[in-house]
Parts: C-alpha cells; structure tokens; sequence
C-alpha cells in the first residue's frame, strides 16, 4: 500500500513514526493544560487495561463532544441489536460526557496518537468489525492502518466546511488517498455530498444530519428548580457555547438591555468550560456583578451575569430560558448547533458566522425559526424585541420546532445504509452462538 500513496502521505508516515518517542513530552505538556487524562494515558500510545468483548464489535470515532452526541442515537440503535460499541474521541471534556450520559456498557477509549505503532497497538487490541468515522476526524495513519487490515470503513455525518473543502482541494491527492479507502460516505448534506465526490470519494450518499435526530439533553430537575426558583420573575437570555471575542459584545448586549429590561439576568455558557474565570474577571472588570458557577456561587437577586462554565449542564440551562443566543457564530468560528435550543422551547438567535450548520440555519432563519444578528446594534434589537413580547418568543420557536421535525430522518436513512454492514455482524454473531 505505500508505494500507491503520494508523497505526503509517506513523508506523513514517516516523520509520525519517528516521532514516537516525543509522546511522553506531549503529553507532560498536555498534562499541564488538562487536554489529558492522567489515569488514562495508556490509551494514547494504544494501551487498554480494559478487555475487548466477546463476539462483533463496532468501533465508532468522533473528535470530541459535538460529534459523540451526534451518535449518541445511533448507538442506541446498534445496542439494541445486540452490537457492543467502542467510542473513541479526542477530549477530556468527550470523555466526561461519555461517562454520564451513556449507558455503563459503551466502552469509551481515548483514540491513539496518530503514529503507526500506537494505531497498531489499537487495532491489535480492539480487533473491530466495523469503523463508522464521525464527520470529518480523519488521520492519515488510523485510517491507513485499517484499510490495510481490510476493516469496513464508513464515514457518517460526513461534514465538509467551507472552509476546509479549498484547503483539501490544494492537496487533493492527499485527501483522494483517505477518503478513497472509506466503503461509502454519508454526508450530511448536498453540498457535503458534492465536495466529498470531488475530493475522491467514490460513494456517497446523502443521509442528513444526526444532530437533527438527538435527543434534546437531560437537565437535573433539583437543579432546574432551584435556579427556577431564584430567577423567578426576573427575564433571563442564555448565551450557549460562547468563544472567545463573544462575550465582550454579549456584555455591552447585557449593558444596553438591563436598562430597558430591569432585572436582566445574562447566563453565559462558555463552549470551553475552563474559560469561566477569565470570563468571570471581565464580567466584573466591565462593573456588572456576576457569579461563577463553577464555584458554586448561585445567581442572586443581585447577580447580573451568570457565568455556568461547568460542563454537561446546556440541558438545565435551555430549559430555564426562553432566549437562547448561540455562541460561535459573531466570531468566525462556524456557529454551534441549535437543535437542541429549538427542541426545548427556546427562541434562538445567532450570528452571521453560521458556516458550521450552514442548511439548519438557512432552513430556521427562512421560516422565521431563529432570528440573525450581525453585530452589537442587531443583537440588542432582537433580544430587545423577543424580551419585550413572550408571544413572539412562541412563534419563533414554533417555527424553529417545525423546521427541525421536517429535517429529521437522518438516523433511520444512516441505519438504512448501514444495513448490508449489519446483517454481516448479525451473521457473525448467530455463527458465534451455533
């Protein structure tokens, strides 16, 4: 197989190899940063302490929390077929969500360092059956290594931003190289479809996006009540999955608002929970009063902005308010997913910079289901106008729920598609039992 890739793949191959021997150094580092693990540092040189279970076992990948929810469905799906799930991932904060929002029996890996000695170690290990890539997490080495031992290879979800489509293209035999050794691609969309066909993936299909078909998140009801009970009566927007340059128009948004709207409560939920203090100093650098949540300092009557920067708790935090403005999107990151926002009553609101979810947000904002705003001036005046009428609150987010039911489906078409692979594990497991 090496002598059919092109050069930068085998100069890839070569340097990831030689590299090796840095991984202790990486990892004292990220260490330091809290990007690793220390109980579980194993696992990114392809070590397990667990035992691979007995009989087909589908391994599923996705970079971090966004794309491991996405399959969350459908890993209930395969469950239910009897399957055992390994989820790998990439982030501490995935890992987390793992642990407590799925079911005891997932076995969740942190995915190796891409050099080929790691990846073996993995593939040694593991063993899988079959490989299902989540949108677009695709190193060289993983999926070099598993084509070459002849591992069914499905990308779902697949996702192709505009952003990263031109910088493959420059590279395109590169990319030609990887996806070409993927059975078939799920795209999330046309365009996706279009722009994996033209970087060299030779079946691709369109299923939609997972992410339409996710349960909305679960909220602690103790909690939820609690907070309820200290906001009564007081308008509160909450600000999901905010990045940095954000917050400081959220607060000029918030300094603006509270005069017209007296008792205005701000609930700013970083995207990177580890951001809270900083955000914490320039709430009060800025002279409003805030509290952090990870301190556990309560909102009080006197508390102006909320900073709730612990993670798995977007669920509580939709569901104690009407608005919801989604973060990622005045800056040039892409936009953060608002599906679960609509699926829990919230009139939603975002930027310009929507790139990430391009359709959802063209299909929302074209039938009235959330409402853009390109800059502080904008902002204020459609979190003024959805503060100042409950009613319009409703009509927006009905819109929006309309919107996210007709898009769904994606989970039964990526089943659909699945199918030939799945009655071949089946096969596999009734020869087994015999």
């Amino acid at each position: 197989m090496a002598d059919a890739l092109p050069m930068t793949l085998r100069v890839y191959r070569s340097l990831s190899s030689a590299a090796a021997p840095l991984a202790p150094a990486v990892i004292r580092q990220r260490l330091k940063h809290g990007k690793e693990d220390p109980e579980r540092i194993g696992e990114r040189r392809g070590l397990s302490r667990d035992v691979r279970p007995l009989g087909p076992l589908v391994w599923i990948h996705g970079a971090s929390v966004g794309e491991v929810l996405a399959a969350a469905s459908l890993i209930e799906r395969l469950r239910a077929l009897n399957l055992r799930i390994l989820l790998t991932s990439g982030t501490v904060t995935s890992a987390a969500i793992v642990a407590r929002r799925f079911p005891p029996d997932i076995i969740h890996q942190y995915v190796p360092y891409d050099s080929p000695r790691f990846v073996a170690r993995f593939l040694d290990h593991w063993r899988p059956s079959l490989a299902l890539f989540i949108e677009s997490d695709l190193w060289p080495n993983l999926i070099l290594s598993s084509a070459a031992r002849r591992l069914p290879m499905v990308l779902i979800n697949g996702r192709m931003s505009p952003r990263s489509f031109p910088r493959w293209r420059r590279v395109s035999a590169t990319i030609s190289a990887l996806l070409g050794r993927f059975d078939i691609c799920l795209a999330q969309s046309r365009v996706d479809a279009e722009r994996f066909s033209a970087l060299g993936c030779a079946n691709v299909v369109t299923t939609g996006n997972l992410k339409l078909d996710v349960p909305a998140p679960p909220a602690d009801l103790q909690k939820l009540e609690r907070l309820m009970l200290v906001t009564r009566g007081r308008p509160v927007i909450v600000a999901a999955s905010t990045h940095p340059g954000e917050e400081e128009i959220l607060l000029q948004a918030h300094r603006i608002l509270s005069g017209l709207f007296p008792g205005l409560l701000t609930v700013i939920v970083p995207r990177h929970p580890d951001r809270g203090p900083a955000i914490a100093l320039a709430v009060a650098t800025s002279g409003l009063a805030g509290a952090l949540r990870s301190r556990n300092e309560p909102p009080t009557a006197a508390t102006e902005v909320y900073v709730a920067d612990t993670l798995g708790e977007l669920g509580l935090f939709y569901r104690l308010a009407p608005i919801v403005f989604m973060g990622g999107s005045l800056v040039r990151h892409g936009g953060q997913n608002p599906i679960e926002a609509v699926k829990l009553g919230a009139a939603t609101v975002h930027g310009p910079h929507v790139f990430n979810f391009a359709d959802v947000y063209e299909a929302l904002d074209s039938s009235g289901g959330a409402r853009r705003a390109d800059d502080l001036e904008a902002l204020v005046k459609q979190l003024g106008q959805l503060l100042a009428d409950p009613n319009a609150c409703n009509t927006v987010n009905a819109a929006g729920s309309r919107v996210v039911e007709q898009l769904g489906g994606a989970l039964q078409r990526t089943l659909t598609a699945l199918e030939p692979y799945l009655l071949q594990l089946r096969l596999e497991m009734g020869a087994s039992d015999a």
